[in-house]
């Protein structure tokens, strides 16, 4: 929103590389996720080094904070630049989807190109143009004022009962081929599935949606979020 911005005392320039760390440990903290070097590395796609000298910036302009494992943190400033960051992605990932049928799969790195160009302004015109929406076709939360880093990921697929009724609530977008897997067997956000059976040994665990039953490996599990309602 407009009134929610960040203080004039750790402002520096606001690159895409800046906005996308800054949002990127924000996910990561709100997933309870290592927030190292070496992650950090991974999911941007740059090397170690260069994250090490975006972190170093970061935390001199009081946006991070180094915690005793030498992990990143965000500062309470920090954290408002990154809700501010999300905000606009998330919303862009709504509008691609609802206005302009952009596949779930594709919306992310879509509004990952575009969220460093939009203005303030467009943005709250989106926001009121769609309703207002509480969450992005992910099923993530769009943040609204200040809060916590906590967005509520709720129970992973994996870690329903055998013999549960599961609620999708969420789906971690950042495998667009597997959220392309997931959305043929029907599995997003709003669906109730039943966890059926759970093979031992690491093996998949079979969901039945609808009359059709699947089995899901570990990597798709830990992507599924939501909530077990019986």
């Amino acid at each position: 929103m407009i009134g929610d911005r960040v203080p004039d005392c750790c402002r520096m320039p606001h690159t895409s590389a800046v906005e996308d760390t800054l949002r990127t440990v924000f996910v990561r903290s709100g997933r309870s996720e290592p927030v190292s070097t070496s992650a950090l590395a991974d999911e941007l796609h740059v090397s170690p080094p260069t994250v090490s000298i975006m972190l170093k910036r970061l935390t001199a302009a009081g946006l991070l904070r180094r915690t005793d494992g030498h992990l990143a943190a965000l500062t309470e400033h920090g954290a408002a630049h990154a809700r501010d960051v999300v905000r606009r992605h998330r919303l862009l990932e709504a509008f691609l989807a609802q206005e302009l049928g952009v596949p779930w799969d594709e919306v992310h790195s879509e509004a990952d190109a575009l969220e460093h160009a939009v203005s303030d302004r467009l943005v709250d015109r989106i926001d009121r143009h769609l309703g207002r929406p509480e969450r992005d076709p992910h099923g993530d939360p769009i943040p609204r004022g200040a809060g916590g880093l906590d967005e509520g990921w709720g129970v992973r697929l994996d870690a329903a009962p055998d013999g549960s009724t599961f609620d999708v609530e969420r789906v971690y977008d950042r495998d667009s081929a597997a959220l392309r897997y997931l959305a043929g067997l029907g599995i997003q956000p709003g669906v109730r599935l039943d966890v059926t059976e759970r093979q031992p040994f690491g093996g998949p665990l079979w969901v039945r949606v609808g009359a059709a039953d699947h089995a899901l490996g570990e990597p798709l599990t830990h992507l599924v979020h939501g909530r077990v309602v019986a």
